[in-house]
């Protein structure tokens, strides 16, 4: 383990605790499956995936219902058993109205005949990991949400990276899903970097956390001890930490240009559930049908840690942990870089990894 540099300036959001407390020591639990799902086709960066289900047709958990369209796309899978009961547009959290399918849930929880865990994972070869992570549709989690296995792919690069660093700062307010990740997947994160590592061809990978979440850095110190280059980088508390070109900087020391991109400087950069996510494609075959969203906020009776089905509206998980008062604002994010919602009934999609729910009076504010 290592303790690094960090970049200058920086902010530190004056509520105690950040607003985490809430839900740093919250186990992650299972959301209610929801009656409906409203499943977005474009939940990614790149090009929407095309609907390939109709309308009555019955689909099963983890079936493709989206194709990807062209280099930087992902497909899409049905997150719950049941019937496609509309091909429709919805709005997301950005705001953008785009392509969605509609299924009511039978409550069956159908997996497809397709969801198979891998017989060898020793003998996959770094293209076998990416085809896997783009099969299955994994994107990355902490909001960018671009194509995984166009990172992973480095063949075609002139210049190939060296180091991969995992994201597991979450320096934002209020969120602590990638905290419980750490906490409670340890192992599953460790395999999935070293998986990421054998995709793109690196032999070193260093995960940054902040040294307010002690428990989460004693797990993967535990989980990574007996691997060969993997390193846990302490890095002070403080936002924007978790960004991009900061964190390539705390832990390296290099600088990516202006206009630049990581591997302008050999780095890749994964978050923590990204790579969690690479473990389950591989080792479960289970796809991108699911993900973990704090779901917290000061006028929330019960704020927690969710594996929520994608696809479940923002109005079911905010009944899941009930309301003191009216929202006053309701951002998907954090309370620093979050888009306020002016419709609950937008979908979760890959991307999201919190929904804050705050009141009027509130220290942000």
């Amino acid at each position: 383990m290592a303790t690094t540099q960090t970049f200058g300036g920086g902010v530190h959001p004056r509520e105690i605790g950040n607003g985490k407390n809430a839900t740093q020591s919250q186990q992650i639990v299972n959301a209610a499956a929801p009656a409906r799902v409203m499943i977005a086709m474009a939940q990614h960066a790149g090009a929407p995936a095309v609907c390939c289900v109709k309308v009555g047709q019955t689909v099963n958990m983890g079936q493709i219902i989206g194709e990807a369209q062209g280099f930087i796309s992902a497909p899409v899978h049905a997150s719950v058993s049941g019937k496609v009961v509309a091909i429709t547009t919805c709005t997301v959290a950005s705001g953008k109205s785009v392509p969605a399918v509609v299924i009511d849930n039978d409550f069956e929880d159908r997996w497809d005949e397709s969801v198979k865990p891998c017989d060898n994972v020793d003998a996959l070869s770094a293209a076998d990991i990416a085809s896997i992570a783009a099969r299955c549709g994994i994107v990355g989690m902490g909001g960018a949400a671009f194509p995984t296995n166009v990172k992973l792919d480095t063949s075609k690069l002139e210049e190939k990276p060296d180091t991969l660093i995992v994201n597991g700062s979450e320096c934002e307010p209020y969120l602590t899903s990638d905290h419980r990740i750490m906490v409670e997947n340890a192992e599953q994160i460790v395999d999935g970097i070293a998986l990421a590592m054998k995709a793109s061809g690196v032999a070193c990978a260093k995960v940054g956390i902040e040294d307010n979440k002690p428990q989460a850095i004693e797990a993967l110190k535990e989980a990574a001890k007996d691997e060969t280059g993997i390193l846990i980088d302490v890095l002070p508390a403080k936002y924007p930490q978790g960004a991009e070109k900061q964190l390539i900087y705390a832990v390296t020391g290099r600088e990516v240009p202006s206009g630049g991109l990581p591997a302008a400087v050999g780095c890749a950069v994964f978050n923590a559930a990204t790579v969690r996510a690479i473990h389950d494609v591989v080792y479960t075959g289970m796809p991108l049908i699911s993900r973990i969203v704090t779901v917290s906020g000061d006028i929330l009776m019960e704020p927690k840690n969710l594996l929520v089905p994608i696809g479940t509206s923002f109005n079911d998980l905010m009944e899941a942990c009930g309301r003191k008062d009216t929202p006053y604002k309701v951002l998907s994010g954090g309370p620093m870089m979050g888009v306020a919602q002016y419709d609950l009934s937008v979908p979760t999609i890959k991307g999201v990894n919190a929904v804050t729910v705050l009141g009027k009076k509130n220290n942000f504010f």
